[in-house]
């Protein structure tokens, strides 16, 4: 459902998005002012959509970022939110009407089926002119933002998975909750000592992951990264997650599950979504278990009177840095065809403002992307925010091409069929990889 209310209205961003492709004629916005930038004067008024209808959210930016915005800039702004559900279709028929947002946002896996539909704003002329220091303190967010190395996308936030422990656990297995296993390896033996099984059946995991659909493939790329692996090619060409690492990463993934010793159980089950209260974590059905940002901050305050901590990104023994899937979150980008594009950048600038940034983060409970943050009060006083701070640089996104949410779903089914041991990990990843490229063929025209 989309929401306005009156002159200006605000938007929320979320965490999941929708993607298709926006193949409609694209005519231009006609929501910027009639002085726009190729007008001969500066454009004096732009709309921006925002995904999402978080309340915190929709406050803040209604209520004080948007506000501050305008009294400095003298501009005028009409924010839309949208629903995630309703996005892209609005979206697609906004550009077919020409009335499309001078400004709007995404999740990151839209931005190549824009770019290919040549809808976005090249961004990079406008970050070479911002301070140096102000893009090296983005560093770790923008490359979710970019495809073939433009910048078209601006984060407002970094997401990702860690593990999260119960250290009252690992005490009572004889473990160091002190010095967590930095390698899956090391968290597969810790998962051992932690597992509680009846008979055959796992009835307190020692390491939960998620294998729900889309998780699926999430956890791959977790475990693959982690093995030195990668998905695709670095241009998008050609699938390569049928390696060494690849089968490393999937056996692993699989005999959590099966095998003599298996240590996790839920298989195909949506924990990270479950109401806080009824966390495994919380409830004391496993002793780790992977999980966002959010959730991690809502296991938290359920059971604040459990010793709850973050491990840092894990890597397999011998490949050479750790790694979890995350990077960037959901950002703005800038319609090619907005006649306000200095105005529209003007915006997105300000939110990037340290003191901007830190206010909207701290209000929405996101971790921030500015690797200053650290310093910050917001920072330093939540212990689960910090550690996705901390681990920034070894939140790898997924890769940023055309297809991408069809190239996810093929291989997540194909991974399914192996977790499941319908099919052996040889046959789930050769079948994925015919699947994939096939996939890359259609959006390369081949």
């Amino acid at each position: 459902m989309t929401q306005r209310s009156g002159r200006r209205t605000v938007a929320v961003l979320g965490v999941a998005a929708s993607v298709s492709l926006l193949t409609a004629a694209c005519t231009g916005s006609d929501s910027a002012g009639t002085d726009g930038d190729d007008g001969g004067g500066a454009a004096s008024e732009i709309s921006v959509w925002f995904p999402g209808a978080n309340q915190a959210e929709i406050d803040l930016v209604n209520d004080t970022i948007v506000p501050a915005f305008e009294e400095e800039t003298g501009a005028t702004v009409e924010v839309t939110f949208v629903d995630w559900g309703d996005l892209s279709p609005k979206l697609n028929a906004a550009f077919a009407a020409g009335t499309a947002p001078d400004v709007f946002g995404h999740g990151p896996a839209a931005v190549a089926d824009f770019v290919a539909t040549d809808r976005l704003t090249d961004l990079g002329p406008y970050l070479a002119e911002l301070d140096p220091a102000v893009t090296d303190d983005l560093g770790a967010a923008l490359a979710g933002g970019q495809v073939d190395g433009t910048q078209y996308l601006i984060p407002l936030s970094m997401q990702g998975n860690l593990v999260m422990y119960n250290a009252a656990d690992f005490t009572a297995a004889g473990l160091d909750p002190d010095a967590p296993p930095t390698t899956w390896e090391g968290i597969r033996a810790a998962a051992e000592q932690l597992t509680v099984r009846d008979g055959d059946t796992v009835t307190h995991a020692g390491l939960l992951v998620p294998s729900n659909p889309i998780a699926i493939q999430q956890t791959f790329a977790s475990l693959l990264s982690g093995a030195g692996g990668d998905m695709l090619e670095p241009d998008g060409s050609a699938a390569t997650f049928d390696t060494p690492e690849g089968t490393q990463a999937l056996e692993f993934f699989v005999d959590l599950f099966h095998g003599e010793q298996p240590v996790s159980n839920m298989l195909g089950e949506d924990y990270v979504n479950m109401p806080p209260a009824q966390q495994p974590l919380v409830v004391g059905d496993a002793s780790m278990a992977v999980l966002t940002a959010p959730v991690m901050q809502q296991v938290a305050e359920a059971a604040p009177d459990l010793d709850l901590r973050v491990m840092p990104a894990p890597t397999f023994e011998g490949a050479d840095s750790p790694a979890m899937i995350g990077g960037a979150g959901p950002g703005l980008m800038i319609n090619k065809d907005s006649p306000a594009q200095d105005l529209a950048w003007d915006f997105i600038e300000y939110l990037l403002t340290p003191e901007v940034m830190a206010e909207y983060t701290a209000g929405i409970g996101a971790v921030p992307v500015h690797a200053s943050a650290i310093d910050t009060e917001y920072v330093r006083s939540n212990p689960v925010v910090q550690a996705f701070v901390e681990q920034a640089s070894a939140l790898k996104p997924n890769p940023n091409v055309p297809g991408w949410v069809e190239i996810r779903d093929a291989l997540d089914a194909n991974l399914e069929q192996a977790l499941h041991e319908t099919v052996d990990v040889g046959t789930a990843l050769d079948n994925a990889t015919a699947e994939v490229e096939s996939i890359i063929a259609q959006h390369a025209g081949g």
